[in-house]
């Protein structure tokens, strides 16, 4: 199989036991892979990257942004292509991705939907689907930007729309789920300070956020898995509301400090 110009970019923590699958989706017909791990990865998938010849770095962590970008960096092909360790790239994406990157057109860049994996079903409505993500780049025509933790390419030039999905294993349980939530919702927080929420607000972006996902996005038609985002996605807006809330009252005379301030070391 002919190898394409294309350099691999992954960020990664300890993943051996996912990241595999993602490496065999495009080691044989891409240039280059460029991993990124956290200096603390001791899981050994430094070795399983290795096995596919994949040029493994270790740094510090600088934040999902810095550290992407610090990936493109040591990339040496004219087209760039990111994934997690998470993701993995189907055949008739593959095949999609050979034709532009030979015939790219006036295009800089692509994005294509993203389909996830939730406790064994693919995920065809509602809030998570099709979640288009731009993922493949000419050299120096992007750059990783945006608050943590969900950087995004700003891209100079016209982005094109591929039809076939890169398959996302991302939630492996409801616990999985729940503690995402959690931690996103503590950022989501601390970057509201001074801002007002009031006790409609709190009540009525969840109901929204349930009726969007469940009726109106048909997340209804993912069977009883849809019905759980659906739940989920309501309980994360709930929860990082009424973060924002006990943080605006700890700041008019409550002695006691909201939760994920204490958790990091702010109180």
């Amino acid at each position: 199989m002919i190898k394409l110009p294309i350099s691999v970019c992954i960020i990664a923590g300890n993943e051996a036991h996912r990241i595999r699958s993602t490496l065999e989706s495009v080691a044989a017909w891409t240039q280059e892979i460029i991993i990124v791990l956290n200096e603390d990865v001791n899981d050994g998938t430094d070795k399983i990257a290795a096995e596919f010849g994949a040029k493994v770095f270790r740094e510090p962590w600088k934040g999902f942004g810095p550290q992407k970008n610090s990936a493109v960096a040591k990339a040496t092909q004219v087209w760039l292509l990111n994934l997690d360790a998470d993701e993995v790239i189907p055949l008739a994406l593959r095949e999609e991705i050979q034709e532009v990157v030979s015939k790219p057109g006036n295009h800089t860049a692509f994005c294509f939907p993203r389909l996830t994996q939730f406790c064994g079903r693919w995920i065809r409505h509602g809030d998570w689907y099709p979640d288009r993500v731009v993922r493949l780049w000419r050299c120096g025509s992007a750059y990783w930007t945006g608050e943590e933790p969900h950087a995004h390419l700003e891209v100079t030039g016209q982005i094109g729309r591929l039809r076939s999905d890169l398959l996302h294993y991302s939630m492996e349980s409801l616990n999985h789920h729940v503690r995402k939530t959690m931690g996103y919702s503590d950022i989501f927080a601390r970057r509201q300070t001074g801002r007002k929420i009031g006790v409609l607000e709190l009540w009525f972006r969840p109901w929204w956020r349930f009726v969007r996902s469940y009726v109106l996005r048909c997340g209804f038609l993912d069977s009883w898995q849809g019905y759980v985002i659906a739940r989920m996605v309501a309980f994360e807006s709930f929860l990082r509301y009424a973060k924002v809330r006990e943080a605006q009252l700890s700041q008019t005379g409550n002695p006691n400090p909201p939760s994920f301030l204490k958790e990091n070391g702010r109180a």
